[in-house]
């Protein structure tokens, strides 16, 4: 039950208890034990009471080159403008043979609405998937017609054969007194230049996604949804080495640190980690069958929030946006959208940003090494690559509401040791990275504080690569792999704690791949897989997924264990994917 204070802070944030109508999902859906189709732990969107009203995107479309799919979308009748939520569920399945991986990603007028990978299939598993994404804070995007595309490149040939299937549709909760619309941005600018959707590669650390942008001259707040997704030479850039040590333990160079860059005119303006997506044909497909790496098929973007430079954007000059990727080395491919507040009250916001240290702070990581060399040639010890940095950024914002002071505390890091072992039998890279953030977002007027945002922020990620060579020639590479996402928020106003939320995924994955004395694949043994995933929060939210897999089957799945009562039970407006979402819990200016 909750207390009075939490009463209280609710009602004063908007999510009165009469909205508060749970999402739940128990132990009664049906098992995929035995299957060995794609299975993950991740939860849906949680939804509002009602019925939605759906938009079909398209519908059974076949992928089997590298056209882009147009499709027209018109706004849902019958649902008005206002939604509680907007959901976009897509539908993907490849035919059984052999086939690569691919990026896939979803757009309507510029703006993402959907960005991941697919599952690679095997000769005799077709697989198939669903990904559903909360597009609500995208909601001014929806209120009009506009042209989007489907972006899913693939080669069908008499060697890749792998024909790739996909539906998509968006799905409009109307607004009721149960589920009343929240406050959303009132404008989303995508900064890519396609006017119906495209990512952008950014080849090298200079490359930029730019936009220059005149935006409305009443903006009071402002975020930055980033995605950068490595590719190419970048693909496995966790496991590359600095440049002068790439011939020495036989690895990819370039370093293994990455980081996005915003700025806004050319002046750092936020940072966006990256995280280590592995995709199911990365290092050994194996691993990825069937339980998928960490949001291998569904990216969760990084929010950045650039509200100090609210007053300044306001002014009616042109300002640019940019993205760019420290350490790219061929390359990423990056898609990012702006998402505007607009004061109704004020035709005209003034402001400026009085402080910024992220300004003079290069994203220069130091390197160090214990690396030895014998006389054989054999190569043991450490490579170490560390960054961290604190930076604050504070801008002021004259708003109907009075001037508002919002600062911006962040401390981002970078910690990566790689361990090799190589010699005459034994090739061993073991990699130990952590990527992390800890952040405050503080508005105030005078010495009143409106609202505080923090968010802690874990990427772990360890990898295994071991391979060892038998006196006959033969060889085995067994590989490990633990990839983590851990992610805290909290809101308070007025020195309370308005909701707080946590999640913690974590897939742990093996497999050994066995060639013979010729290098021929011979066969792989021993794939075993876990994936766990777990949200609670101070509404008394919680949800639970586990799976487990051997051979390519699942061996366990199980959904809500550890929950009161052994069932998974969300309030409809959160979000336990970890997917960003500020503008139920401000202030209703």
């Amino acid at each position: 039950m909750l207390s009075k204070s939490w009463w209280g802070s609710l009602a004063v944030a908007g999510l009165a208890c009469f909205a508060c109508a749970a999402f739940a999902t128990g132990s009664s859906e049906p098992s995929s034990v035995g299957s060995s189709n794609v299975t993950t732990a991740d939860p849906a969107v949680p939804r509002p009471p009602g019925k939605p009203c759906v938009v079909e995107l398209f519908q059974n479309d076949a992928f089997t080159d590298f056209s882009n799919h147009p499709f027209s979308y018109t706004p849902p009748s019958g649902c008005g403008t206002h939604w509680s939520k907007v959901v976009l569920e897509a539908d993907f399945s490849v035919s059984a043979g052999r086939q690569f991986d691919r990026t896939a990603s979803l757009w309507l007028g510029g703006v993402n609405l959907y960005f991941g990978t697919t599952e690679e299939p095997s000769a005799t598993v077709a697989p198939s998937w669903h990904v559903e994404r909360d597009l609500t804070d995208y909601t001014a995007l929806f209120r009009h017609a506009g042209q989007g595309q489907a972006v899913l490149g693939n080669i069908v040939n008499d060697t890749y054969t792998g024909v790739i299937h996909g539906s998509a549709k968006l799905l409009f909760y109307p607004a009721s007194i149960f589920a009343p619309s929240g406050q959303v941005p009132d404008a989303v600018y995508p900064l890519g230049s396609d006017p119906v959707g495209s990512t952008v590669s950014l080849n090298d650390p200079t490359s930029q996604l730019a936009k220059t942008l005149n935006l409305p001259r009443n903006v009071e707040r402002a975020y930055l949804d980033v995605f950068a997704q490595s590719q190419n030479a970048d693909e496995f850039w966790y496991t590359c080495v600095p440049d002068q040590y790439a011939s020495e333990v036989q690895s990819c160079g370039g370093g293994n640190f990455r980081e996005a860059e915003v700025s806004i005119d050319g002046q750092p303006a936020g940072v966006a980690p990256i995280y280590p997506w592995i995709y199911t044909g990365g290092i050994d497909p194996y691993l990825w069958r069937p339980v998928t790496g960490v949001q291998t098929l569904n990216f969760t973007p990084y929010r950045v929030d650039l509200t100090p430079f609210a007053g300044e954007l306001s002014d009616g000059a042109p300002h640019t946006v940019a993205v760019s990727v420290a350490g790219a080395a061929n390359y990423f491919s990056a898609t990012a959208s702006l998402l505007v507040y607009l004061d109704p009250h004020a035709k005209q916001v003034t402001g400026t940003v009085t402080r910024n240290t992220l300004v003079g702070q290069p994203p220069v990581p130091t390197v160090d090494d214990t690396l030895k060399t014998d006389t054989s040639g054999n190569v043991s010890g450490d490579i170490t690559t560390r960054l961290s940095r604190h930076f604050v950024i504070e801008g002021y914002a004259n708003t109907s509401h009075g001037r508002v002071d919002t600062t911006v505390k962040q401390t981002v890091g970078f910690a990566d040791t790689q361990n090799f072992t190589l010699n005459t039998t034994t090739y061993r890279q073991q990699i130990d990275q952590l990527t992390s953030m800890d952040g405050t977002s503080t508005s105030r007027i005078g010495r009143f504080v409106t609202n505080e945002y923090s968010q802690h922020r874990r990427y772990p990620l360890h990898l295994d690569y071991d391979q060892q060579v038998a006196s006959d020639g033969s060889a085995g590479i067994t590989t490990t792999v633990h990839q983590g996402y851990e992610q805290k928020v909290a809101q308070r106003f007025g020195g309370l704690t308005l909701y707080s939320a946590s999640v913690h995924n974590t897939v742990d994955t093996s497999d050994t791949l066995n060639y013979d004395s010729g290098g021929h694949f011979t066969g792989h043994g021993g794939q075993q897989s876990a994936q766990t995933f777990a949200f609670h929060d101070s509404l008394g939210g919680c949800y639970r997924g586990h799976v487990t897999s051997a051979g390519g089957v699942v061996t366990g799945d199980s959904s809500g264990k550890g929950c009161p009562g052994g069932d998974n039970h969300v309030e409809w407006f959160t979000h336990p994917d970890g997917s960003p979402g500020y503008g139920r819990s401000l202030l209703g200016w």
